[in-house]
């Protein structure tokens, strides 16, 4: 989705970017595939904050996306390219043979009209169609890749990014995540052709704080500009921090402090990590 510039005629709107939506082909979302999301404000069901600087926002309806791809070997038709408030990428609509209706992400070149399957064997590596990776042509670019199979693709989601497919390793596909990491998944888990489209989004300027509010973001204060009450770096005359390491509000260290479970299960199937040199 291209970005156009606005006219610094406030404080607020210079230097300000804005989608054009010149892809968008439809205003309001398909009211079967939609459902009031509920606004938490980063807190958890005990009422505890455990995602700081979340809060307010525009009110939104979230779209039901089919990340599963479960509809096997039915041809479905794209009849609607849409915004979506709730994610970075557009979502398409698409309209089976059967008469069903589903939300899919919008792949990098996917148009109006055009027609995808999810097949359960193989079918034409065309933008948009869904296998198992085994069945996908080594070297290409996959996104929505799943797991677990049968549980929903959770890799390669957001706007621009992909997964490529290295190899097949007897029943595991080897893949170089965004991140530079080389891990093995089983060949049996689902994923999408072609990368993820809108990948200008990381390219907006949003101008304001303002605006990043209307987002539900609120603001990201300093540690030491806090005083000793709210914050271990709290305190002091200038910008000290009395020698502390950064933390967090509940003294959890911010650098070099590994957050990964000591012999996760998928240790194993990390090839090569993501902050290994590469040979």
């Amino acid at each position: 989705m291209p970005l156009r510039k606005l006219k610094p005629v406030t404080n607020g709107t210079r230097n300000a970017t804005v989608p054009t939506f010149e892809g968008i082909s439809r205003k309001r979302p398909e009211k079967r595939l939609t459902e009031i999301l509920k606004q938490n404000g980063g807190r958890n069901n005990q009422g505890r904050i455990t995602c700081r600087h979340r809060g307010g926002g525009h009110r939104r309806l979230y779209r039901i996306i089919d990340f599963k791809r479960n509809k096997l070997d039915v041809e479905g038709r794209v009849t609607a390219i849409e915004y979506d408030p709730n994610r970075n990428c557009n979502i398409c609509l698409v309209a089976y043979n059967d008469g069903e209706k589903r939300y899919v992400l919008q792949a990098k070149g996917m148009q109006v009209g055009d027609v995808l399957v999810s097949a359960t064997d193989r079918c034409e590596p065309n933008v948009g169609n869904s296998m198992r990776l085994r069945n996908i042509p080594q070297g290409m670019a996959v996104h929505n890749v799943e797991m677990n199979a049968g549980r929903g693709g959770q890799i390669a989601r957001a706007a621009g990014s992909f997964v490529r497919l290295m190899a097949i390793d007897g029943n595991h596909a080897v893949l170089l995540m965004p991140s530079g990491e080389l891990r093995r998944i089983h060949a049996d888990c689902r994923a999408t052709i072609g990368e993820v489209g809108n990948g200008e989004y990381a390219l907006r300027n949003f101008g304001k704080a303002g605006r990043m509010r209307w987002l539900g973001r609120r603001p990201h204060v300093r540690g030491n500009a806090m005083n000793p009450v709210a914050h271990p770096l709290g305190g002091g005359e200038g910008h000290a921090n009395g020698g502390r390491q950064h933390c967090s509000p509940t003294g959890v260290l911010a650098k070099g402090f590994k957050t990964r479970k000591v012999n996760h299960p998928t240790d194993k199937l990390i090839i090569r990590r993501r902050n290994q040199k590469r040979s």
